[in-house]
């Protein structure tokens, strides 16, 4: 720029902020000439190197091409550059603009100097200025948007601009086709592994057609992966089913004047140029700029956060002023909570400030795809079990080739090993799993919208949640009273009959029932009983508290609302505006208060003392002067609680001067030329207002502590009211800046952020955004946060600063811990959703929630209960923890699987376990236990941990995998060969004999040769040796002498690998019983999990069948006597006894000189 000066970071953030909130809060995302301005972006990339690292500098080009330099450094930078692109457009686009601007100029006979319309030096101009439909004025927005400020446009200007720019509705987030969808679930990682297998499987069908095992084996493997990945598929599309309940976002139709005549239209039939009526209870359906207005109020928190319906009015706002702050601009999607009037529309659809949002939101969640932990998890564990798997394949196809073994049948092995080490029903299981905890889940109204989310809740280690509607009720309530000089607690004041029936209440009472025009909106509510603070109120937020207090107290004195109303009417109504700041009603009184007339007014306590004279106490008038002190002393108090606090005051008007026919006038900046008193009020007291927690929230503030979960408050309130919250629901619990302003008796500004007493940190979106990165990581070090007057930019910042934050560092001087931050994000309003976006898992209110919102979150909390988060987060680590147990059941199984291949290879004896029998393990004796862990209940409080270390505490660990692998894989793999070898015996097989013996009964199962027994060939029985094409077997004397099986090779190593099979279900069993805790012991924990003993019922049933339902057999299985199962029991015994004795030292063995024990730190996974 010429200038040659280099800029603070904190000005330039704060240079960068501003153009952020400006250009994506009032730009439009889809170019058109009807359209607000525009940031176009341009990069140029150069690198610095400085002690901090390297900085990626950005230069931002506008419409002009003048640039300013903004260097922010490259860890934030791609985010934050992501924003301001969603607010870019084309160079046609500003053409078109500039030329309409250009004509409009041209109708103009004259251009003074400093005129809105004088576009002459445009080209010097800052391009935020291109926004400025909230200051320039109605004139020049009218002859841009080519309409009438009284009769709308006309029917054929309509249909050009909506032939042009569309509906008025905001672009739904992109749906991909449903096959596509499908896909996605159908080729994860692990479903590409179990594809992979299923054609090697193929192939050696190929190799080999005469093993039709293979081929077999194929075809389940492809149906597990299609199955599981259709019911994953299906329970996502049913949480999409669910979403599609929500849309109601848009009113359906409006008021508009076209033509100078009204017509209901649908609200999507809306353009810019359109003049749009709105009045109380409506729904905004566009953008306007206000051109009449009759005491309008909206309610703006679902975008900005803020609680109080705030006024509107008609007069342009301040140059350069930001739009979302404009006074004369209601937003699409708001509410109108009061008054009436009539606004231009200047921007609709995706084009609102709310489309720009929900743009950035979408933006956001569209960039990097980052994997959820547990996708991490899996896909870690198995591209570890892959090369393992191809490995040990890889190795002995080369054993084998040395060995001399034959091609085909090498390469058949080599799949073999392959699809054995690969736990195929480990897919299936966290399918499962995942599912049953999100419908676990949904019983306690959390609605998952995608499974991996249900994990990610439980890894979280910091929620950055919103306050308004999320912690708090977002219902205002009175909190406060003070009258009489005396300070009262609401909760207990109609318990207190002293209170209410003590002079000086009457007044009190009185001003909230006449200065108020808020009322009971539902009869049937009346009908039934309602409670008051559960009843419909017409009128805004504030009003609606004093109304719920005033009316229980009304009844106790025989009376209603409605009826004082009708009994005192209002003979003149100063509707409350905020450059008054206070409402005044002159209403009709009884003898009570000795005149006729009665001017009542409540408002800024500050603005109704100063019209003040006296003060009423205990029913006698004093100077207010005497209770300066103590009025202040309550005001602050209030305030620094947090609470909106309204001054009441009264004055009673003599009758002889304001007979039945006066005209009331209110003239003047302060009313001093109105025709009747404008100040020497009485002061009758305070109202003090919150919007309160949710009465959960303090017990979930304290669980996520307890828990190591950092709850962090993001709000668009006021700092003062946020700190209040966060104190009163227990996220800030030590001293702030505030506080140490108090105590020290020194002005807040001039207590320094870093000073050595604040231990809880309230910043506000100004401050971020003046911040370097360094600074804004030093305040995320504090473990109480609060972020107040945010703007979604902010939001979407400070979720990305935590995600991205290594290292936190403490004050204390202890050494700096490596972390890896898991960000959960809660929200209700449009202004949440781009950090809902960019949040590891967003959580949005089902019920106050908006759409955009809902369409950005993970997770929908469908009773608006923050507390259900800390319940999803304990069902996530549960889930955790159970899919630990799953894994090390399941890996249990692989040595048993793999190893009669390795020994069939190396020892050349028979193989002792068919890979179909490998299938059946997995998929049919072996998912639904492993399923079954997935209800097992907590063996501790586990929310009394932190949460896991993503770099320490992985899914599948190094002790998990020995603990499976190394422990009691080779106990179950012991029981296997042992039932293999005395089956074999019994049968007349020799172990010794087995060595190099495979060919011999390969040969004879393929009916490749005939058997020839020695000596006496009719009677194997009694046979000496079996010899088959040439390769010969001595024999022994059967010790079961069954003549189908004694001495037949192919159907005695049918039963050895049937009891091998059989010996891996038992040991399994015990090994199932074993995996249900981690630490306590088996009886400690109790069978409260059924669904174990249904597994160990479906395990031994699928046994039985497979064995003794002869068309079965033709799989391999075969008919085993009883005595054959019994080899795998005293294994069985000794794996669930090691496991005991494994966790007893866990909890109580040795220890070493960390304090953990020794065992803990070697055996438990």
């Amino acid at each position: 720029n010429g200038k040659g000066r280099q800029e603070s970071v904190g000005a330039e953030r704060e240079r960068f902020h501003r153009t952020l909130q400006d250009s994506f809060l009032s730009s439009s995302l889809k170019g058109s000439k009807y359209i607000p301005g525009h940031i176009k972006q341009t990069k140029s990339m150069s690198t610095a190197s400085n002690e901090g690292g390297k900085e990626a500098r950005y230069e931002l080009r506008d419409d002009w091409g003048r640039s300013s330099r903004r260097s922010l450094r490259s860890q934030r930078s791609q985010g934050e550059t992501k924003i301001i692109e969603t607010a870019s457009k084309s160079r046609a686009e500003f053409e078109r603009r500039r030329e309409l601007r250009r004509q409009t100029s041209e109708h103009q006979p004259s251009i003074k100097e400093g005129d809105e319309t004088n576009k002459s030096d445009s080209e010097d101009k800052d391009p935020l200025e291109d926004a400025d439909e909230h200051f320039v004025t109605l004139e020049t927005l009218c002859k841009r948007l080519n309409t009438d400020k009284d009769t709308g446009l006309s029917d054929e200007q309509h249909a050009k601009v909506y032939e042009e720019i569309g509906p008025n509705e905001l672009t739904p987030p992109p749906k991909r086709f449903w096959l596509l969808q499908l896909l996605d679930h159908l080729t994860g990682f692990f479903s590409l592994v179990l594809w992979a297998a299923a054609f090697l499987c193929f192939i050696a069908y190929g190799i080999n057609p005469e093993a039709v095992d293979n081929l077999y084996i194929g075809i389940v493997l492809a149906a597990v992966v299609l199955i599981t990945g259709l019911f994953s598929y299906y329970q996502d599309a049913s949480a999409n089913a669910v979403m599609e309940g929500f849309k109601n976002f848009l009113p359906e139709k409006c008021i508009v004047i076209r033509n100078g005549r009204q017509m209901e239209v649908v609200a999507t039939n809306l353009v810019p140029g359109d003049l749009v009526q709105i009045e109380k209870g409506q729904k905004i359906p566009a953008d306007l700029r206000m051109v009449t207005c009759d005491a309008v109020k909206v309610d703006n928190s679902s975008l900005t956060g803020e609680t109080e319906p705030l006024d509107r009015v008609v007069r342009k706002e301040k140059k350069d002023s930001q739009l979302l702050e404009a006074k004369n601009v209601c937003f699409y999607g708001t509410l109108c909570v009061r008054g009436s009037g009539a606004g231009i529309v200047f921007a609709t659809g995706d084009r609102t400030t709310i489309g720009s949002i929900a743009k950035l939101a979408a933006d956001a969640s569209n960039g990097d795809d980052v994997e959820a932990p547990i996708n991490q998890e899996i896909n870690y564990f198995i591209k570890i079990i892959s090369a393992v798997a191809i490995s040990l394949g890889i190795i002995f196809l080369a054993i084998g080739f040395g060995l001399g073994l034959p091609p085909i049948d090498n390469i058949v092995l080599a799949i073999g090993i392959i699809v054995a080490n690969v736990p195929e029903g480990l897919l299936a299981t966290v399918t499962v799993a995942l599912t049953l905890t999100a419908q676990r889940m949904a019983h306690r109204k959390v609605l998952v919208k995608s499974l991996e989310s249900v994990e990610t809740l439980g890894s979280t280690n910091i929620i950055a949640s919103d306050k308004t509607g999320t912690l708090t009720q977002n219902i205002m309530t009175l909190q406060h009273l003070w009258f009489n000089n005396t300070r009262y607690d609401s909760s207990t004041f109609l318990e207190e009959r002293k209170a209410h029936t003590s002079r000086g209440f009457d007044e009190v009472k009185d001003c909230l029932t006449l200065c108020t025009t808020a009322e009971f909106s539902n009869e049937k509510e009346e009908k039934e009983n309602v409670p008051f603070q559960n009843r419909s109120v017409s009128g805004d937020a504030s009003e609606t508290a004093l109304v719920k207090f005033a009316e229980p107290v009304l009844r106790q004195h025989e009376t209603t609302l409605q009826k004082e109303r009708q009994k005192y009417p209002a003979v003149f109504k100063l509707p409350f505006n905020s450059t008054n700041k206070f409402m005044l009603h002159i209403c009709t009184m009884d003898d009570r208060y000795n005149q006729r007339r009665v001017l009542w007014m409540k408002g800024a306590p500050e603005r109704v003392w100063s019209r003040c004279s006296h003060i009423l106490v205990d029913g006698k008038e004093r100077p207010k002067e005497e209770f300066q002190k103590q009025f202040d002393e309550a005001l602050f108090s209030f305030m620094n609680s947090g609470e909106r606090v309204l001054g009441l005051c009264m004055k009673s008007l003599k009758a002889e001067d304001f007979p039945d026919d006066f005209e009331y006038n209110w003239d003047g900046e302060h009313g001093e030329e109105s025709n009747f008193p404008h100040n020497g009020y009485t002061f009758l007291g305070l109202t003090a207002l919150i919007d309160p927690p949710r009465p959960a929230v303090p017990g979930a503030i304290k669980s996520c502590k307890t828990a190591g979960i950092q709850v962090i408050m993001v709000t668009g309130d006021h700092p003062d009211t946020a700190e209040a919250i966060a104190k009163m629901i227990g996220i800030i619990t030590k001293p702030t800046r505030r506080d140490i302003a108090i105590r020290e008796d020194r002005e807040f500004k001039s207590i320094p952020r870093d000073h050595p007493g604040i231990q809880a940190q309230v910043v506000t979106g100004v401050e971020v955004s003046r911040m370097s990165d360094e600074a804004l990581d030093r305040v995320l070090d504090y473990d109480e946060i609060v972020f107040a007057r945010t703007s979604p930019a902010n939001k979407y910042t400070i979720v990305k600063a935590l995600q991205d934050k290594r290292y936190k560092r403490y004050r204390d001087g202890r050494n700096p811990k490596r972390i890896q931050n898991i960000v959960a994000v809660t929200g209700d309003g449009v202004n949440d959703s781009p950090a809902l976006s960019q949040a590891d898992i967003g959580v949005a209110m089902g019920i106050v929630g908006s759409d955009v919102a809902k369409d950005a979150a993970d997770m929908i909390l469908l009773n608006d209960n923050f507390a259900s988060i800390v319940d999803g987060v304990e069902e996530g680590r549960l889930i955790f923890e159970n899919l630990k147990k799953s894994i090390a059941y399941t890996l249990s199984s692989n040595i048993p699987e793999v190893s009669p291949f390795l020994v069939f290879i190396i020892l050349r004896i028979p193989l002792p376990l068919t890979a179909i029998l490998i299938i059946l393990i997995d998929l049919g004796t072996d998912m639904y236990p492993a399923i079954s862990l997935a209800y097992e209940t907590k063996e501790s409080d586990i929310m009394s941990k932190p949460p896991r270390d993503a770099h320490q505490d992985r899914l599948v660990t190094r002790k998990l995998i020995s603990f499976s692998y190394g422990q009691i894989a080779v106990i179950q793999a012991l029981a296997g060969f042992t039932a293999y070898f005395i089956v074999m015996r019994d049968y007349g097989f020799l172990a010794e004999d087995l060595l190099f013996a495979s060919e011999l009964f390969t040969d004879f199962i393929n009916d490749e040769g005939e058997p020839v027994y020695f000596p006496n060939t009719a009677d194997s029985l009694g046979a000496e040796s079996l010899s088959i094409n040439g390769n010969s077997i001595n024999l022994v004397e059967c010790n079961i002498t069954d003549s189908e099986i004694c001495h037949k090779p192919d159907e005695a190593l049918r039963h050895a690998q049937t009891a091998f099979f059989v010996a891996v279900i038992i040991c399994k069993i015990a090994d199932l019983l074993a995996c249900r805790t981690r630490r306590l012991t088996f009886f400690e924990q109790g069978f409260k999990n059924r669904a174990v003993l249904y597994a160990i019922i479906q395990m031994l049933a699928l046994a039985v069948f497979l064995l003794y339902v002869p068309p079965v057999n033709a799989i391999g299985t075969r008919n085993l006597r009883f005595v054959h199962w019994c080899p795998a029991f005293p294994f069985a015994v000794l794996v669930f006894s090691y496991d005991e004795l494994r966790k007893f030292l866990v909890r109580s063995g040795p220890k070493l000189s960390s304090g953990v024990t020794v065992a803990e730190e070697y055996l438990y996974y």
